[in-house]
């Protein structure tokens, strides 16, 4: 009976130990995602002009851009996909990997070549152990993303558009060219929800010229110096860097939120253990002096008896 409640005991600390740690992390996750969520509204504004901007310059320009031009033959795609590089954030990466793998599935559905790109380190974990491949990753930032990373990863993607022969876009020099290019991220909704979710980066979705714009959509008018072309590409990777920016603080977000939650779930559960610890603990040290009374007590009884009966 001792052993068992030296048990108890040491159960009772180890799971105090692992509270201690769990609260610390759902703090920090709670100091920081204020200012992540202020960094991603503040990136909003930015990122919604530039893509007016850009789709009305390539809508009103008249210009077929590599960047802004559909092909009828669409047959390769690229997939950013945007994950953690630590876990203990609950289902948030594992989240974000099933809306790849439904993406990824579809397009190559359409008769699509897939090429995947990575940012943070569980996505490299996820398809490495699978043995799958994928161009290049990034790792190191998920949980506080800066401008450079968005511009590092937006320039080895805009690469991947460039059309063979095309002189005037010398900064688009890709080893491989792909039609489309599709993010993979997490949505901030609220503290309490957080949706993986898909976007369509290129080519650019331009505004249609045959319907007139609503009143408060209306988008300016353009002069083009020294040619459209060299305007959309001076536009075009700010655009590609902006909103892919914007996706990693989305994601950012997300993430901190998905791990104040699942450390405050881990805290409350860690609460409850130990309150169950300490009951049984309690109930075995009752039942041991329980015990030791009986024995004392029949003890004294049987001198009792012996001493009567030696009378």
């Amino acid at each position: 009976m001792a052993a068992s409640v030296r048990e108890l005991r040491a159960k009772i600390r180890s799971t105090q130990a692992t509270k201690q740690i769990t609260r610390a992390m759902e703090l920090i996750a709670a100091s920081r995602i204020i200012k992540a969520q202020q960094r991603a509204a503040a990136a909003a504004p930015y990122a919604r002009e530039l893509t007016r901007a850009v789709a009305a310059v390539a809508t009103f320009s008249n210009v077929e851009h590599a960047l802004t031009t559909e092909k009828s033959d669409r047959n390769k795609a690229a997939v950013l996909v945007i994950a953690s590089d630590r876990g203990l954030a609950g289902a948030y990466s594992a989240s974000v990997m099933k809306e790849a793998e439904r993406l990824v599935e579809k397009l190559r559905s359409e008769g699509k070549d897939v090429d995947l790109y990575l940012s943070g380190r569980k996505a490299e974990a996820y398809y490495n152990f699978r043995g799958r491949d994928y161009v290049k990753s990034w790792t190191g930032f998920s949980d506080k993303p800066e401008y450079s990373h968005a511009r590092e990863i937006g320039n080895t993607l805009v690469r991947t558009f460039h059309i063979d022969g095309d002189d005037e876009a010398d900064e688009l020099d890709p080893l491989v060219a792909a039609d489309e290019l599709h993010v993979v991220f997490t949505r901030f909704k609220s503290m309490l929800v957080q949706v993986p979710d898909v976007i369509r980066l290129l080519p650019l979705e331009v505004v249609s010229g045959t319907e007139a714009p609503a009143e408060e959509d209306l988008l300016p008018l353009y002069e083009f110096e020294p040619s459209a072309h060299e305007v959309l590409n001076a536009l075009l990777p700010k655009y590609i860097h902006s909103r892919i920016y914007y996706c990693l603080l989305q994601a950012s977000a997300s993430e901190l939120a998905a791990r104040q939650k699942a450390m405050k779930s881990a805290t409350d559960n860690a609460q409850d253990l130990i309150e169950k610890y300490t009951r049984t603990a309690n109930q075995a040290r009752q039942a041991g002096i329980t015990q030791e009374i009986s024995e004392i007590v029949g003890g004294a009884n049987a001198l009792a008896d012996a001493s009567a009966g030696s009378e």
